[in-house]
């Protein structure tokens, strides 16, 4: 799970390893929070070959929701 600070708000972006056959795929969801307490998180924004990319895609959706609600 990797975060950063952006305009005033700490985003998270989730990796959620799934194991299909021997293949891993990692589902990737994002979380938005303000002085500690929750605020928002996405459901699964899409299934992706790499954790880093899973994490990148969860950050990318917080970052938007920040912009669209700020």
């Amino acid at each position: 799970m990797e975060s950063e600070t952006y305009r005033g708000y700490v985003l998270w972006g989730h990796v959620i390893r799934e194991q299909q056959g021997t293949l891993e795929r990692y589902a990737a969801s994002g979380s938005v929070t303000k002085g500690g307490k929750f605020v928002e998180a996405s459901g699964i924004l899409g299934v992706v070959d790499s954790e880093s990319a899973a994490e990148q895609i969860g950050l990318e959706w917080a970052r938007a929701w920040v912009d669209n609600h700020v």
